[in-house]
């Protein structure tokens, strides 16, 4: 009769000699790959052999806010990516990237922003106004423009 030690060996033996002559469990399928939507454009992680036009989209400030005096421009960039980035070695850079210019009521003078906030304006005096945006490459040749008219409120009293 065979010890106990010889007969568990030669069991152990058997099970691993069976699982190893299996057939390996056939691969998992990949999940299918979701089509993107139609809308969506490129990740702007690789560049682009062609980009559409940029442009600028400003919403009109908003009523409520006017009213206690304070001027908010939402913007958007489309087809360019808003960033603090300037000088000629940046239009290589694609997709493609720029900032703003703006002006208001028509001053001399102009200011840069790279950040994509809205911007604030306060303390503007009452009476109409108006908000110049211009949408610029790296080295500031301004590719689209949008200006925005609205009217500040006599105020009551201030905020």
């Amino acid at each position: 009769m065979p010890s106990l030690g010889k007969l568990a060996f030669a069991l152990t033996a058997a099970v691993l000699a069976a699982a190893c002559s299996s057939a390996p469990p056939p691969p998992a399928e990949a999940a299918p790959v979701p089509a993107a939507a139609a809308d969506w454009s490129p990740a702007p992680v690789v560049p682009l052999p062609s980009q559409p036009r940029p442009s600028l989209v400003v919403d009109a400030p908003l009523p409520e806010q006017l009213a206690m005096g304070l001027v908010v421009l939402r913007y958007r960039a489309e087809n360019l990516r808003i960033v603090p980035v300037y000088g000629p070695a940046a239009l290589d850079v694609s997709p493609r990237i720029g900032h703003i210019h703006v002006t208001v009521d028509d001053a001399p003078w102009h200011w840069a922003d790279g950040s994509g906030e809205p911007l604030i304006l306060q303390s503007l005096p009452a009476g109409p106004h108006k908000v110049w945006i211009g949408l610029a490459d790296p080295t500031h040749k301004i590719l689209d423009e949008k200006a925005v008219n609205f009217v500040v409120p006599v105020q009551s009293g201030h905020h």
